[in-house]
């Protein structure tokens, strides 16, 4: 689990095959992986991975095809950059919100422009996730916690701080660049929980009807 606060960025060091998916190694900068052990998980733009090689400033991790169908590792070449975060412990501030690393979809940059100081971005996320976004809600956009402003749709914008532009890759992220989308983990749970014992022969998504034999509507 991990928190969506990024701990440095890194790049992609080198791309290996391996039978059909891939193995990375992941230049750190400056994560921290004095404690760090092999079999730690570690968020790159938002995807868990395990590392299977750690050296002073860099891991190894393998990359299956789902993963890679799934998320923008897809398109990494060497240098791309990535936000980086270390999984969360005990001891861990809670700064940003419940990550699991587990990418649900792939969004779009629509828009990038100035808002005072910050810079608003509007993105656009699959139809089917669409539902877990929430005005003022947490969403994770590779691997960053953020608060959701508005939501028109699947379209959404949100507004980053200087900090964080300067802190992750949303610094260079521009119009038309695609980005890794991880909805709130309780907004996910909650679907499922509303359709109750349904949910065992339920293919579909929650309808109004669903609602009404639940007796959330009348």
């Amino acid at each position: 689990m991990f928190t969506g606060i990024i701990l440095a960025i890194g790049n992609i060091a080198s791309i290996q095959p391996e039978g059909g998916d891939c193995r990375l190694k992941i230049n750190t900068g400056k994560l921290p992986l004095d404690d760090a052990q092999l079999g730690d998980s570690i968020a790159v733009n938002g995807v868990c991975l395990t590392a299977i090689e750690l050296g002073a400033d860099y891991f190894c991790a393998d990359v299956s095809n789902e993963t890679l169908s799934r998320t923008i590792l897809k398109s990494a070449v060497i240098g791309t950059p990535v936000n980086l975060e270390l999984a969360l412990t005990p001891s861990t501030r809670m700064g940003g919100h419940i990550v699991s690393g587990h990418v649900d979809g792939i969004g779009k940059v629509l828009e990038k422009k100035a808002d005072g100081r910050s810079i608003r971005f509007r993105f656009k996320a699959p139809d089917s996730l669409a539902r877990y976004i929430a005005e003022k809600g947490s969403i994770c956009i590779n691997g960053i916690s953020l608060t959701v402003n508005e939501v028109d749709g699947a379209v959404f914008s949100v507004n980053i701080v200087p900090h964080t532009l300067k802190e992750t890759t949303l610094g260079t992220t521009e119009t038309g660049d695609e980005v890794n989308l991880e909805v709130d983990l309780l907004a996910r749970y909650l679907e499922r929980l509303m359709k109750g014992e349904a949910a065992a022969k339920c293919q579909g998504n929650i309808t109004e009807a669903l609602l009404q034999n639940s007796g959330f509507i009348r």
